[in-house]
């Protein structure tokens, strides 16, 4: 599996670049990275998902910030690294290699007046239990924020998400009938191996995806809790920049006012509505979930169905 990428200038860049030049370009920037690893910190902070709850708005509503930095160089655009999963042939050297070095950042701090802080994001590292783990021991400083969305309605925007790329041939309800099946062993297999990426429990957890509070307090066996941000997904669509705000008092970076509002990564088959006998037998299931995530969280979701 390889890096993840958003669409930007680089991804227009790239979309018109033959093969073999980008090949040669990503030969060049990791050879330059890994010569200046030494100077190059891991990231302050990561966004870890969930799966279709506003990880590239998030992200890219980040990179509009002059005080925050994504991976190097910028005009590739990567989102993820995927380091920590899918990948046992990098080392933390390679990691950080990605990252902005600290002599480009005290030339950015002379402007700011305060060091920026560089970050990546992927809706997996909340998911596979072994991430955390293995974020404390390259990053043990890194901070995290994680969405939280109606758990309904991203299971349905996730499905969707699956039969557009081709890999789900199934019904939803048939999906979420066999969900435990296809599921069943992954976990245990993911325990023993830990360079197993299971394809199945990515793509096809889209009941267990939903139930929140076991992601976050495993995140937590590694991290405490003040650093670690929680929000709810609906109210980054629905008030981005007060989002952004609030991401910046939790990285204690000035405010910025954020020059686009556009959304990142929603398309129309993710806009209508969940079918309605699915909708209620996935609304009884996550009630019990959802109440003790608030519980947790102190704080009410207002998720309606």
């Amino acid at each position: 599996m390889g890096p993840i990428r958003t669409r930007s200038l680089g991804g227009s860049l790239k979309a018109r670049s033959p093969r073999w030049l980008l090949n040669a370009s990503d030969h060049a920037t990791r050879t330059i990275g890994l010569l200046t690893e030494a100077d190059r910190p891991a990231p302050d902070f990561l966004i870890i998902g969930t799966k279709r709850g506003g990880t590239t708005s998030l992200y890219n509503y980040l990179m509009q910030h002059p005080g925050i930095l994504g991976t190097y160089p910028r005009i590739r655009s990567l989102k993820s690294t995927n380091f920590f999963f899918a990948d046992d042939q990098h080392d933390e050297r390679w990691y950080r290699s990605h990252f902005h070095t600290e002599h480009y950042r005290a030339v950015l701090r002379r402007r700011l007046g305060y060091r920026p802080l560089g970050f990546e994001a992927s809706p997996y590292y909340m998911w596979d239990p072994r991430i955390a783990p293995k974020v404390a021991t390259v990053a043990p400083h890194v901070k995290a924020i994680a969405l939280v969305r109606n758990p309904v309605r991203r299971a349905w925007s996730h499905y969707q998400e699956r039969v557009q790329n081709g890999v789900e041939p199934l019904s939803f309800q048939d999906s979420l009938a066999l969900e435990a099946d296809r599921l069943a062993g992954e976990l245990e297999h993911m325990e023993a191996d830990h360079r197993y990426h299971s394809t199945a429990r990515d793509w096809y957890s889209y009941r267990s995806r939903g139930e929140y509070l076991a992601q976050l307090t495993g995140w937590e066996a590694s991290f405490p809790p003040e650093r670690l941000l929680v929000v709810a997904s609906e109210k980054l669509y629905r008030e981005p920049q007060a989002v952004i705000d609030q991401v910046c008092d939790f990285l204690h970076l000035p405010t910025h006012k954020l020059p686009s509002l556009q959304a990142f990564n929603a398309t129309w088959r993710t806009r209508n509505s969940v079918p309605g006998r699915q909708a209620d037998e996935l609304a009884d299931h996550f009630a019990p979930h959802n109440r003790r995530l608030e519980k947790y969280l102190g704080w009410p979701l207002e998720w309606d169905s």
